[in-house]
């Protein structure tokens, strides 16, 4: 038996998390991994990868980084999950809200799902109401009910939830706007992420490889956050910023730093810790406190339970990961690297002649590509293909995670595959891909069949 059967003989899917699954990759992808550092990753086999996943967006400063693992291990050794609240802990609360003055209480728990949905619950107890308003272009935000129940795999989800679920566009208030006047008195929160592949910015501010900041800037009221804000303001809902991949990676201070712009509620995961399980929900005290116990005769609302949310060695590794933002320019190196990335893939795509089928774009803290076929259509073959070339080149590209350990060997590298990739692509334009793609293309995450 394989290393693909036998992970899935024993865990539904394969993996973990869908993104992880045999689906998401070329049949060429490793089935499994052994060990990481750095950038890179290596297969049972042996084999070294230099690695865009980076542990789906959670390890910016590189895989077994030995200062947090020295952190994380002394609190291994304190006992790592006590019977009362820790001291460890207490200070990694105390510095989560010292990087966000404007929120007075923070939560914990071990994934982005958990804090999520907790947002949610508080505002639907703040303000009374059920319905949840979100961007339809946004993937993903819970594995809970109440998102996955809108998408196509709703299969063991009561009706009653998906109702309460409603999608605008993003960049797009006036679709927002009508959602409110559609249900009036019914929409307990909005919530998002700052940005994905797309600036809330107007058209007229710019480009997006370099980092920028919306204090003081003449068109921050047509910023797309700013109307959303002031939108929930005017009819009473919550204001929740989702930012499991915008917070460590656009600022240390989150995307909303760079935004200039204060949610109601703010949730954080990946690259918070470099990896280990943490999650956390901050917002104003007065919704967060919903969740307290020291209100005598209020309602009480059961927020956040979680055993293993105290886990000390996650709290460990999150605050010597904040002392290495503090003392190194990490998120002024991932600006700067995608930066070069992005320009040097598109070089490369004109020089092969495939600039109008592939693009590389984005913020250049979080880059992304496109592929299109021959016809211009957005492909997934077309990106399988693209992936499938970067592994023979030892490149696992399923996306675009950067890190502190991508340094100017690992750029050279990349662009080493790319140049190849490339040329295949342009062979797979000319000649048909089904010559030079090896095995199934991947296929959305959400989708209603196998």
């Amino acid at each position: 038996m394989n290393w693909s059967d036998r992970l899935h003989a024993a865990i539904p899917g394969g993996a973990h998390t869908y993104s992880r699954g045999d689906d998401q990759y070329p049949s060429n992808a490793p089935p499994i991994l052994s060990h990481g550092k750095g950038a890179y990753v290596w297969d049972a086999e042996g084999n070294r990868y230099l690695d865009y996943g980076m542990g789906l967006r959670a390890v910016t400063l590189g895989y077994a980084d030995e200062r947090v693992n020295a952190s994380a291990i002394a609190e291994i050794g304190k006992g790592n999950n006590l019977t009362r609240p820790s001291l460890t802990e207490l200070e990694a609360a105390e510095r989560m809200l010292s990087l966000f003055p404007w929120a007075g209480m923070v939560k914990f728990a071990k994934n982005g799902s958990i804090v999520t949905t907790a947002a949610v619950k508080l505002a639907r107890a703040y303000t009374g109401r059920t319905h949840v308003a979100i961007p339809a272009e946004q993937p993903f935000f819970t594995y809970d009910d109440w998102f996955i129940g809108s998408t196509p795999m709703d299969r063991g989800i009561p009706d009653e939830h998906k109702r309460l679920t409603l999608k605008f566009n993003y960049n797009d208030i006036a679709s927002l706007e009508r959602l409110f006047a559609e249900h009036p008195g019914r929409i307990a929160c909005v919530l998002m992420e700052p940005a994905t592949s797309l600036s809330p910015c107007p058209a007229s501010c710019g480009g997006l490889l370099e980092p920028r900041s919306c204090a003081g800037c003449p068109q921050r009221s047509l910023n797309f956050l700013h109307q959303v804000k002031a939108l929930c303001a005017k009819h009473g809902a919550v204001f929740v910023l989702d930012e499991m991949i915008t917070g460590f990676r656009w600022d240390l201070h989150g995307a909303m730093k760079v935004y200039d712009i204060e949610p109601d509620l703010a949730t954080f995961g990946k690259g918070m810790a470099n990896g280990f399980a943490l999650a956390a929900l901050i917002g104003r005290r007065e919704i967060m406190e919903l969740g307290g116990i020291r209100e005598a005769g209020a309602d009480r609302v059961f927020l956040i339970s979680t055993t293993h949310g105290s886990e000390m060695s996650a709290f460990g590794a999150f605050n010597r990961t904040v002392e290495i933002y503090q003392s190194e320019d990490i998120t002024g190196h991932l600006w700067r690297y995608g930066r070069q990335l992005i320009e040097g893939l598109n070089t490369l795509a004109a020089e092969a002649g495939v600039a109008d089928r592939f693009e590389a774009h984005g913020f250049g803290c979080s880059p992304y590509y496109t592929t299109r076929d021959g016809e211009g259509q957005i492909s997934l073959p077309f990106r399988t293909l693209w992936s499938q070339e970067m592994i023979r080149g030892s490149v696992m590209m399923p996306w675009v995670a950067l890190s502190a350990a991508h340094g100017d060997a690992e750029l050279d590298q990349t662009l080493t595959a790319a140049r190849k990739a490339f040329a295949v692509y342009a062979a797979a334009l000319s000649d048909g891909i089904d010559k030079h793609l090896v095995g199934p293309a991947v296929r959305p995450v959400f989708r209603k069949h196998n």
